[in-house]
């Protein structure tokens, strides 16, 4: 059943069907435009479809929205969302503005508005939930419901708006996702969202992103914050972020950071970023060889494992933080499970496998990954001590080019998706190069 009023942020994530009732993607967005009389009108919605695509839905072409899910006519246009001129889009930058009260009450702060439809096929937002500011420090603001006609949109340039609502919204996306959905904001949203994730949730998504990006959010962080995110980051991951800012900046941050991870990165930094050294990580498993099947098997089921580190663990002598004892060898995931849980590592471990050394060339390294299937390669020093290992991730991001994160195959114009699955076109091999600095562009919307 259609409703005729419904809020915005309700909308997100729920599903969106063709007419036969097969899936075509979720909602991540709704797009209005100002009028000069009346609330803004919708023009559209921002679909997520397989592919992680965000591509333009028409609300002309929604024929139901209730019951958590949407209605369509089934024809989609699939090239990539590009926000036009004089576009909003609700969650991403109208939510968290603030405005005045038309009778003089005060300010308060967009927390979701309410698309009423006026007509067929047309919707506009007609009402507004507000929420006052706080008036003791333990308490929220109270809340009202308004019509959008009683309230007056701040101008001030340069305020901050808050993003709550928006990382709300963005709470089950996977860290590549969300730093994909904070590349397609405006440069001042896209601070203001990383200003409201928690430190962790940062680190992960900056690992995500371009450098340039990576450089320009960090720079809007203060020191103390700014190193308690390196700190959450993975070594490899923070060393080359710290490569790219200044060298005076790096190293405060470097020395603000916990000194064993400050430790790691600096060894790190200093190998070459075209060699093993400069693209392995400093935190694999490491044991002795007297560990038991059982005791590896409980390491790798530590949540906060990355899947690659835990394919395999290390063998070594002592000391086993890096540069350890002597390496002895690896012992791969699989292989521990054909044994019994007291065998001894030492006793399995893969002699086959060879390390390679720091200063080996991240060319040779793809090679030997590629040659030998494998997920992960140790990494040693002139004196046969791990130092650290190169998963395939490491080397896909070297691989890769720069801008691999937005390179995407434009599709036919529109589609019917009234087929169990929308078919997207596998991405041409070249790109087209990004300016530095400036996030590539999303392609266009007819």
């Amino acid at each position: 059943m259609s409703t005729s009023r419904v809020f915005a942020a309700r909308l997100v994530g729920c599903s969106v069907f063709d007419p036969n009732g097969e899936r075509v993607g979720k909602v991540r967005d709704v797009l209005v435009v100002y009028r000069s009389l009346g609330g803004p009108r919708v023009v559209g919605m921002v679909l997520e479809v397989p592919g992680k695509r965000r591509v333009f839905l028409s609300i002309g072409r929604v024929t139901s929205i209730g019951s958590g899910q949407i209605i369509t006519t089934g024809l989609i246009n699939l090239r990539r969302f590009e926000q036009r001129g004089g576009e909003i889009r609700v969650m991403a930058e109208l939510l968290g503005r603030n405005v005045r009260l038309r009778d003089g009450s005060g300010e308060a702060t967009i927390e979701d508005v309410a698309i009423e439809e006026t007509g067929l096929g047309e919707w506009e937002v007609n009402q507004a939930f507000l929420r006052r500011p706080k008036t003791t420090a333990f308490a929220k603001g109270a809340t009202l419901f308004i019509a959008w006609s009683d309230i007056i949109e701040k101008t001030e340039t340069g305020e901050s708006q808050s993003a709550t609502q928006l990382v709300a919204s963005y709470a089950d996306m996977l860290p590549a996702d969300l730093a994909t959905a904070m590349l397609d904001l405006p440069e001042q949203r896209m601070l203001e969202v990383a200003d409201e994730l928690s430190d962790d949730r940062l680190a992960d998504v900056l690992e995500e992103m371009p450098e340039n990006e990576q450089v320009d959010i960090l720079n809007q962080l203060d020191d103390d914050r700014a190193a308690d995110v390196l700190d959450q980051m993975q070594p490899d991951d923070a060393a080359d972020l710290i490569a790219h800012l200044s060298d005076e900046r790096g190293e405060t941050l470097l020395d603000l950071m916990e000194p064993e991870e400050a430790e790691d990165v600096r060894f790190l930094l200093s190998y070459a970023p075209d060699t093993a050294g400069g693209l392995m990580t400093t935190e694999p498993i490491i044991v002795s060889a007297d560990a038991t099947v059982a005791e590896g098997l409980a390491l790798i089921r530590r949540h906060e494992l990355a899947p690659a580190l835990g394919a395999a663990i290390c063998v070594t002598l002592p000391p086993y933080e890096p540069p350890t004892g002597r390496f002895l060898g690896m012992v791969h995931f699989q292989r521990m499970l054909r044994y019994p849980p007291n065998e001894r590592l030492g006793i399995i471990v893969d002699t086959t496998l060879e390390p390679v050394h720091s200063g080996t060339s991240a060319a040779e390294v793809s090679r030997i990954l590629a040659s030998y299937n494998l997920v992960s390669v140790p990494v040693v020093d002139e004196n046969h001590r791990l130092v650290g290992v190169v998963t395939i991730d490491d080397v896909l991001d070297y691989l890769l080019p720069d801008d691999w994160r937005s390179t995407s195959a434009e599709p036919a114009a529109f589609t019917n998706t009234s087929t169990a699955s929308v078919t997207l076109r596998r991405p041409t091999t070249q790109s087209r190069p990004t300016t530095p600095g400036r996030r590539a562009p999303r392609g266009t919307r007819p």
